[in-house]
């Protein structure tokens, strides 16, 4: 087995005039990113950005749409309106990205000729199951919804009139000066006011309801049971002992990451996002399925968001008594389409063999390391060498390559004058790291910057330094590789329940290249007895960072370090190659395609196009993107695939 070192790229321009003449005509319509990278063998990679052509969310019931938008909304529609800037200014950005040398990402382990692929021509091209801690691949095949006789009817959905629905939600969110709000029970009934009731308090956590007769008339007057506290806990005493407190479902998303998702799902729920719980996080361009927890909602309010969200859809109700924990998933089942396929039978044949046999080298990904001028990376190494000035420089200052206009205007005022407040008066996106670090600042002075930055989110300020143990990780693995091959040698690491041991002489037989796992750098780790152990010494040296002292003196930022395998091989790997005409119709059929019944599209036996459908499943922190770099020999880098060709399809 041969390593194969990456050679230089070449880009070709992808579609012919007519190809962006009939863009129109598609029923999506895109924004495209397209280019072909590839290697003196011709190979290349196309990637098209994809956007549906109606917004994430339908106001098909106007009365769950709050009208009063918060500053995270208009922040969020800010962030979105400026995505579609022009391609120059995109590509123009790109250029000063990163490439994958740029982070260690030099090596393949196998040795066929590389082809080429369109990764992601739609997002529906790239599906990604989660695995539960059970092992059982997680679906969406069931809609029903489990009933008990505590389950409000179905008229609690319909009672309130959208006016009702705002003057409730002003009162539950404390936002005018009313201390209840009065309805009217028209067609007076008992029954249409145990309704009233019922839908005030499912629908708005937090308040109480009681009947009282005015100038004889009825009318259900809603108040604060418990003030603000009501908001933050889902009122206990309405939920059935009998019942689990925790409602689980599988969450179906399309092109949305898994934290806005909950963060509509909260919004439209009417609680907050920390009530909700999952095992671990899914990219936004892909369509994804997962399960996720939440606390005290029913599985009848859950399914009803389904018939008011696009691109979202909840199923698999079930009621347990305990929440989600990060990290207990046993990985994901990934089902990628690469369209547009160059490549022989003989070189897919050999590409998809060597993936199931061997494997792939288990770099971190692209997106570990930022897409701006300003990789995540050198901030983690600057917060490491306790060099807060440096930290906030290269946060705030200006950087090369486009970006959306309200940052560039922020930086310049920040070079200009040093002022936090009136750079943070150029940034009407507020929750942004740079306004985040600025309002530290205007809070704090230029004189705490360590607290300034403490304002930041933990898991944001810890992902700085995660990346630069990841930057140092691939690094060293490449080095590894191509000092020894794919074999095991005296001196490298493997694991022994959870503790690493060295490889002694007499044992080395004993072990393969699957076998081995290298530190990420940390005062709780041991290094190789090879030359690779003085590698990472050299390479934190030259960092000024001294690798026998990884302790931080805020705790936070101390290293303790880990151990990752450095060859992954995939399980359940097959594939298949299809023929197709028409690009815009996918090539397999969705959990949500399955349950409305849609049929798989005919295919022709000889299209135009061929495309690799491939299946694999990954353990948790692994990247699917450097499995298929490895098939199709590719750089993965957004620099690599935009640098001399842009194409935008409107």
């Amino acid at each position: 087995m041969e390593t194969v070192e990456m050679n230089s790229v070449s880009l070709k321009r992808p579609h012919s005039e007519d190809d962006v003449a009939n863009a129109d005509e598609i029923k999506r319509p895109k924004i495209s990113e397209k280019a072909k990278t590839g290697n003196d063998s011709g190979q290349s990679v196309e990637t098209v950005t994809e956007q549906p052509d109606k917004p994430l969310l339908e106001d098909t019931k106007n009365e769950i749409i709050p009208n009063e938008e918060s500053e995270e909304q208009e922040d969020e529609e800010l962030e979105e309106s400026d995505e579609d800037g022009d391609p120059e200014s995109f590509a123009d950005m790109m250029k000063h990205g990163l490439t994958e040398s740029d982070v260690g990402i030099t090596k393949f382990v196998s040795s066929h000729k590389g082809f080429s692929g369109i990764l992601k021509e739609r997002y529906s091209d790239f599906v990604v199951h989660e695995i539960g801690k059970d092992g059982r691949v997680i679906h969406l095949d069931d809609f029903s919804v489990p009933v008990d006789d505590e389950d409000p009817s179905e008229d609690t959905f319909t009672v309130l009139s959208d006016e009702d629905k705002q003057r409730l939600e002003e009162l539950q969110l404390l936002k005018n000066k009313e201390t209840s709000v009065a309805i009217e029970v028209i067609e007076d009934t008992k029954e249409k006011r145990t309704v009233i009731h019922q839908a005030v308090k499912s629908l708005f956590p937090g308040l109480e309801t009681k009947t009282e007769d005015r100038d004889g008339k009825k009318y259900i007057i809603a108040y604060h049971a418990a003030g603000k506290k009501a908001l933050a806990n889902p009122r206990k005493h309405s939920w059935p002992k009998s019942r689990g407190s925790y409602c689980h479902f599988v969450l179906y998303k399309e092109n949305k990451d898994t934290m806005d998702a909950i963060n509509v799902l909260s919004k439209f729920l009417r609680v907050k996002p920390n009530i909700f719980s999952y095992m671990g996080t899914k990219d936004k361009r892909a369509i994804t399925v997962q399960e996720i927890a939440v606390l005290r909602i029913t599985a009848q309010r859950l399914a009803h968001l389904n018939k008011c969200l696009m691109n979202f859809k909840l199923g698999n109700f079930s009621y347990k008594n305990h929440p989600l924990k990060l990290g207990e998933l046993q990985g994901n089942h990934f089902t990628v389409v690469l369209r547009n396929i160059t490549g022989t039978d003989d070189q897919i044949e050999q590409a998809m063999h060597s993936l199931r046999e061997i494997g792939f080298i288990n770099y971190y990904g692209m997106q570990r390391f930022g897409t701006t001028a300003v990789p995540t990376y050198q901030i983690g190494r600057a917060i490491l060498q306790n060099n807060w000035n440096e930290v906030m420089d290269l946060i705030l200052k200006p950087r090369p390559g486009a970006e959306k206009g309200y940052l560039v205007k922020c930086r310049e005022e920040w070079a200009k004058t040093k002022d936090p407040a009136a750079a943070l008066k150029k940034l009407p996106v507020k929750r942004c790291v740079e306004g985040q670090l600025l309002r530290g600042l205007l809070k704090y002075g230029m004189k705490n910057i360590i607290s300034a930055f403490g304002i930041i989110p933990r898991n944001n300020r810890l992902m700085y330094i995660h990346s630069y143990q990841s930057y140092v990780w691939n690094n060293m693995v490449s080095k590894r590789i191509e000092e020894y091959g794919l074999r095991a040698v005296p001196g490298d690491l493997t694991l022994k329940g959870a503790t690493a041991v060295h490889i002694e002489e007499g044992d080395v037989d004993n072990y393969t290249i699957h076998d081995i796992v290298m530190p990420l750098p940390g005062f709780d780790v041991i290094y190789p007895k090879h030359k690779i152990g003085e590698a990472y010494k050299e390479m934190l040296v030259a960092d000024n960072l001294d690798i026998n002292n990884m302790r931080h003196k805020i705790r936070d930022y101390s290293l303790s370090g880990a151990y990752r395998k450095i060859i992954i091989r995939p399980q359940n790997v097959s594939w298949e190659v299809v023929a197709y005409d028409d690009p815009r119709i996918p090539l397999f059929t969705t959990d949500l395609d399955k349950l409305e019944g849609k049929p798989l599209p005919v295919l022709p036996t000889d299209g135009k196009f061929r495309a690799l459908k491939m299946e694999f499943s990954l353990p948790p922190s692994t990247y699917a993107t450097m499995a298929i770099r490895e098939v199709l020999k590719m750089d993965t880098s957004i620099k690599n695939q935009t640098q001399l060709n842009t194409t935008w399809l409107r």
